[in-house]
C-alpha cells in the first residue's frame, strides 16, 4: 500500500510544476531596479529530487519562494495543477500552500515545548487532517524519518540532524504534492547535512515524493534527478 498520495489531477501528469518567461525585479533605496530573476524556464517533474543551485544571491531563494506560491514574479507564469497560480487570489494562493505543498527552511522552527510526536501532529492539526488518521500518521512519517525511537522526546533533547528530520516529518505528514526545501542543510555539519539529502532522495525513490531544493554546497547535487543552477538570476544549466 503506498504511503503518499497525490491529488487527483496530477496522477496522470509528468510535469508537476513549471514556469514560463519568470522574471523578478525588486525596487532599491535609491529608486534603481534589480533584476533578482531573469526569464526563468523551468520544469518540475513529478516524484523526482531537484536542486537548484547557486551562490548566495543567485536568486534560488527568491525563485523557490515564488514557486511555492510566497512572493509573485514581476512578470511570468508559474503553472502548477494545470492553473497560473500568480493569478489566483490570495485566499486561493494560501488553500495550495496549506493542503498541497509542504515547505522545509534552515531554521527548523519547531515548538520547543512540544515533543517531537506533537509537532508533527500539530502540522496536521493546520492541515485539517483527519483527526482519527492522526495518530497512525505522525507514527508513519516519524518512522519513515528514522525517528520512531526519538518520537517523544523535545527539540532540545535533539541534535541538529534530528530536529530537521522532524522537520521534514512534519511537512510530508500531510501527503502534499510538492515540498520546497531552502537550504534546509546549511546550518548542519557535512555528514549530517547528507544524510538529510540522501533522506529525501529516499522519500523520493519509495514514496514518489515531488521535492525542490536549494542549496550552495556542491557536493549535494550528485544525489538530485535534475538540477538548475543559477547564477545572477539566469539558469545557465
Amino acid at each position: 500500500m503506498k504511503i503518499f498520495l497525490f491529488s487527483e489531477r496530477f496522477a496522470l501528469m509528468d510535469v508537476i510544476l513549471s514556469t514560463e518567461g519568470l522574471c523578478r525585479d525588486f525596487k532599491i533605496g535609491d529608486g534603481s531596479i534589480v533584476s533578482a530573476l531573469k526569464n526563468i524556464n523551468i520544469e518540475i517533474e513529478k516524484g523526482r529530487l531537484t536542486i537548484l543551485r547557486g551562490r548566495s544571491g543567485s536568486g534560488k531563494t527568491t525563485l523557490i519562494n515564488i514557486l511555492g506560491a510566497l512572493d509573485k514574479p514581476t512578470k511570468g507564469k508559474v503553472m502548477f495543477g494545470g492553473k497560473d497560480i500568480t493569478r489566483l487570489s490570495e485566499k486561493k494562493r494560501d488553500e495550495i500552500r496549506r493542503y498541497e505543498m509542504s515547505f522545509v527552511f534552515q531554521s527548523v522552527a519547531l515548538m520547543s515545548g512540544m515533543t517531537a510526536y506533537e509537532n508533527v501532529e500539530f502540522g496536521l492539526r493546520l492541515a485539517k487532517y483527519p483527526y482519527d488518521q492522526r495518530d497512525k500518521r505522525v507514527r508513519e512519517v516519524l518512522k519513515n524519518v528514522n525517528l520512531d525511537k526519538r518520537m517523544f522526546h523535545r527539540p532540545g533533547e535533539m541534535s541538529g540532524g534530528e530536529q530537521q528530520r522532524v522537520a521534514i516529518a512534519r511537512a510530508i505528514a500531510h501527503n502534499p504534492a510538492i515540498v520546497f526545501a531552502d537550504e534546509p542543510t546549511a546550518e548542519l555539519d557535512t555528514g549530517t547535512a547528507l544524510h538529510v539529502v540522501k533522506l529525501f532522495k529516499e522519500l523520493v525513490a519509495d514514496h514518489q515524493m515531488t521535492i525542490i531544493m536549494t542549496t550552495h554546497d556542491p557536493s549535494m547535487i550528485d544525489i538530485a534527478d535534475r538540477v538548475y543552477t543559477l547564477e545572477d538570476g539566469e539558469i545557465i544549466e
